[in-house]
């Protein structure tokens, strides 16, 4: 018990336990901000390697479309519904179970 008494006595003790609060609750880079921005920072990451994907798949759907008159004309019927002068387009949609919810 004596020896716990005069730790907290210790002002050298004191200094380094006020010193550790501070740095973990108070200051502007505590312990909750960084656990916070490495949550973002992985976050950002995923979708940094999403829109990369995304960016690839574009490009390449870009050099296919530019190059073969084929894929361009698959592309546009299937997107803007464009049409010969001697077809009938007929678009399907399908219905959407609604969701039920409190509102």
């Amino acid at each position: 018990m004596k020896r716990l008494v005069d730790l907290v006595k210790n002002k050298f003790f004191l200094t380094s336990m006020a010193f550790l609060v501070w740095m973990l609750f108070f200051d502007r880079n505590d312990a909750i901000s960084q656990f916070d921005y490495r949550n973002q920072v992985k976050k950002l990451e995923q979708e940094k390697a999403f829109y990369t994907d995304e960016i690839a798949k574009v490009k390449k759907d870009l050099e296919e479309l530019t190059t073969n008159k084929d894929r361009l004309e698959k592309f546009a019927r299937e997107k803007y519904l464009m049409k010969r002068d001697n077809e009938d387009v007929f678009v399907i949609i399908e219905d959407q179970p609604e969701k039920k919810g409190l509102f």
